[in-house]
């Protein structure tokens, strides 16, 4: 039931806590079979942080079982899912913050965006969703902000004495001035999704677009574009990667009503970042550091 895979992410992110709830998780999916009265199937392939099954409940109703290390991450996807509400994502229907259970319904038929739309129509959709997603973040929100978030860069800035490691200083620094300048000029702070690109958007058995794993974060909505941006892109053809992105923003802006230039520095400022996330899980960042060289230049 562990895979490999499953378990290296694990014990890297979470150290004894991740090994402890690993050495328990045979008992922890009984347990939440026996009080959910669940009928659970083989896990999904390619688990990154989660062990996720899928099932049915004692009355039919299909649902999804998530399995986490109980940590703030995930209980902020709980909040998410609770201020959702099942408008534009799928609905959670019970959880447990002790042991790291989340019951949520299942989406059918599933299919993830990147299968069914391409081009200008997936950015409208996913545009149309995060447009149903947002929620205004009261003042006492208990979700992370995204100065929290963009922390890493000075994690980076203290483990290297105040330089950037492998990075190139100039794209750290222009992006933490660029981040300073949009946090500054943001006029709207909004629960968002965080993590809203194609897999995460799956069609419903009514036609309908939602949303699964949110992370739940409260900050400007420019925000939201940086996943889909990074996502789905041509291997090995810059000029091709260019001219998506370039598509990419030209629709989002039109349909969410951000100016081009704001939503192409955030953009630039999520790659950064997603590149120092890689760098710290020991996994390769140089790719993406390219592409926020070339959002960049959209910019």
């Amino acid at each position: 039931m562990i895979l490999e895979s499953l378990r290296d992410t694990v014990e890297r992110v979470h150290g004894a806590h991740g090994t402890q709830w690993l050495s328990g998780l045979r008992d922890l999916v009984a347990q939440c079979r026996a009080r959910w009265s669940l009928n659970l199937e083989k896990p999904f392939d390619n688990p990154s942080y989660n062990l996720v099954f899928p099932g049915t409940m004692s009355d039919g109703k299909e649902i999804v079982l998530k399995l986490g290390v109980p940590c703030e991450e995930l209980m902020s996807e709980v909040a998410a899912l609770n201020v959702f509400d099942g408008i534009g994502a799928a609905r959670l229907l019970d959880y447990d913050a002790q042991i790291g259970a989340l019951l949520i319904e299942r989406v059918i038929p599933g299919t993830p965006l990147f299968k069914v739309q391409h081009g200008p129509a997936s950015v409208r959709t996913a545009a149309a969703l995060m447009r149903r997603l947002w929620r205004p973040a009261s003042d006492d929100s208990s979700f992370p902000t995204l100065i929290v978030w963009f922390g890493a860069f000075e994690r980076l800035r203290q483990q290297d004495n105040g330089g950037t490691g492998p990075f190139p200083s100039q794209v750290i620094t222009k992006a933490e001035h660029t981040l300073t300048e949009l946090i500054a000029s943001s006029r709207h702070r909004m629960v968002l999704h965080g993590d809203l690109h194609h897999s995460n958007i799956l069609l419903s058995e009514s036609s309908e677009w939602l949303a699964i794993d949110p992370k739940g974060i409260s900050g400007d909505p420019g925000y939201e574009i940086g996943p889909f941006m990074l996502n789905q892109l041509p291997i090995n053809s810059t000029s091709a990667t260019m001219e998506i992105l370039n598509h990419r923003i030209a629709v989002f802006s039109e349909e969410l009503n951000i100016s081009r230039e704001r939503l192409g520095r955030w953009a630039y400022c999520y790659a950064v970042l997603s590149a120092l996330w890689d760098f710290e899980e020991a996994a390769e960042w140089s790719d993406t550091i390219n592409l926020a060289i070339m959002l960049d230049q959209l910019a």
